[in-house]
This record gives C-alpha cells, sequence and structure tokens, in this order.
C-alpha cells in the first residue's frame, strides 16, 4: 500500500516495457473481432515528470528523457508517438493510458488497482471512456473474478507488479496457473525487475515445469545482475507472444541498449511452441 510508481515513472524500466506492451498490443489490432486487455497492478495512468515526487529521484531523466529524439523510423516509434499523445514530455502515460489509446470502440480494457487514492485517480482519468472500466480490487484475486472475459475472445493479461513484499515470483506462478484455467487463449505479459538472476532463473524454472508453452523472455540489462540490493534491469515473461515479436522485440532493445547505454539487450525463446 505504500508503493508509489511516480517516483519511477518514465525510466529504463518503465520505457522498456511499454514500447513492448504496444508491440504486443498491436497484433490485436489486425483483425476487427474485439479484444480485452486485464491490467492487474493498473497505478494512477499518467505522471506528471515535473512534480516533486519525479525531479526527487529523477530516474526518467535516464529513461524517457533520453529517448525524445528519436528518428521518425526509430522502432520505439509506435511508442513513443503514444507518449506524446498522452501528453509527453510532461506527462508519461502508465499502461492503462497507453492501452486505452489504442482501443477501438469494440474494445475493453479492464484495470485493477487496489490502492484507494490511486483508484480514484484512475477513474478520474478515464471518466467517460465506456471501454474502460477501472476496479478498486486486488491485482491476484482480479484473475479469478474477471476472467475469462464476457464480450471478447481473445486477449491479453498483463501483470506488473511493484514487487515490495517477498515472495511475488510465487505469487506470480500461482497467477499463471489461474489464467491458464480461465482464460487459456490469452496473451499473458509478466514483468519482472531483474537484480539477482537466482529468483529469476527459479521463476523462469516454474513457467518450464508448469508445461506452458510458447513462451518468451525479454530483458533489458544496465549492469551485470550481481548486487542484489540494485534494480540492474528488468524483464518481461511473454506467454503466446504473436508471430513476429521476437524480432520487433529485439529491435526495440538494441535501439534502448544504445540510446540509454544498458549493458545488455536479449530476447530469447523459454519454451518453443
Amino acid at each position: 500500500m505504500n508503493y508509489r510508481h511516480i517516483y519511477h515513472a518514465g525510466n529504463f524500466a518503465d520505457c522498456m516495457k511499454h514500447a513492448l506492451l504496444v508491440s504486443l498490443l498491436q497484433h490485436f489490432l489486425r483483425k476487427d473481432s474485439p479484444f480485452l486487455v486485464l491490467d492487474t497492478h493498473a497505478g494512477i495512468g499518467r505522471y506528471d515528470l515535473e512534480s516533486a515526487e519525479a525531479e526527487k529521484t529523477g530516474e526518467y531523466h535516464d529513461g524517457i528523457g533520453k529517448l525524445w529524439n528519436q528518428p521518425p523510423d526509430s522502432p520505439l516509434a509506435p511508442w513513443l508517438e503514444l507518449v506524446h499523445k498522452a501528453g509527453g514530455p510532461r506527462f508519461y502515460p502508465g499502461s492503462p493510458l497507453l492501452t486505452s489509446l489504442m482501443l477501438r470502440p469494440q474494445d475493453l480494457l479492464i484495470c485493477c488497482e487496489k490502492h484507494p487514492v490511486d483508484k480514484r485517480t484512475l477513474y478520474r482519468l478515464f471518466a467517460g471512456q465506456p471501454n474502460v472500466s477501472v476496479h478498486e480490487r486486488d491485482a491476484y484475486e482480479s484473475l479469478r473474478a474477471l476472467l475469462p472475459p464476457k464480450t471478447a475472445r481473445r486477449g491479453l493479461v498483463l501483470i506488473d507488479p511493484p514487487f515490495e513484499e517477498p515472495g511475488e515470483f510465487d505469487r506470480l506462478a500461482t497467477a499463471l496457473q489461474t489464467i491458464h484455467s480461465r482464460f487459456a487463449a490469452a496473451m499473458v505479459a509478466v514483468w519482472y525487475p531483474i537484480k539477482h538472476r537466482t529468483p529469476i532463473r527459479q521463476f523462469h524454472n516454474s513457467v518450464e515445469q508448469a508445461g506452458y508453452r510458447n513462451v518468451l523472455v525479454a530483458e533489458l540489462l544496465m549492469r551485470a545482475p550481481h548486487n542484489p540490493d540494485t534494480l540492474n534491469g528488468a524483464g518481461l515473461l511473454v506467454i503466446k507472444p504473436p508471430y513476429g515479436f521476437a524480432e520487433r522485440a529485439q529491435d526495440q532493445l538494441n535501439c534502448l541498449k544504445a540510446a540509454l547505454g544498458a549493458h545488455e539487450a536479449l530476447v530469447s525463446e523459454l519454451v518453443p511452441e
């Protein structure tokens, strides 16, 4: 209940996660049939980078602050266009706002935010948008309550925990089982921090042992992951990624690596199709 993303909004991890998210959502736009996005840890949706909180850490200076001058043909261009549309460079859009900007009338976004104050802020942001709903609900409980969707056969479940409590990787493993049992057709994207490799390997092993197929991992490392007290990188695990996503993701990560001075950018197949 104490986590506030405003201190970290627009940092390298946000940029990596959101650029890849936009690529995943573009896949759904290729067909006219409706799709659902369930954002389990939605936050407040939009962050003022000129606020005292954002300036206190200044993390965005080494993230989105280094990306405004990307060329029009950059692999990051589709995401950056949405960031500008949402009010950049002053305001940085979180995943709910980015997703909402890509929805068509037939599509649906469900946002879950446990913190009551943040939930009210998010609710005001989307007031008047009939295909966006906001719930004050625990992220993991929402998977049982809101899946399977009633109006769409296609969808993406985005799980983006703050990782402020121990045992988060175990909760993620359980959440993936819940999604598989209730909405097996869903594409799933799970963001995770990279501090030290051991918990990441354990999480990846749990996904492999659970029997999932077609699992991809994208990671951006700012430095070698040797210090468990430092955010050294970020990863996105994707179950059922669309055709061609691996190549697009690698191009995007390579671009981020060059612009941000990252240590490593890697897209790999964790489990084959």
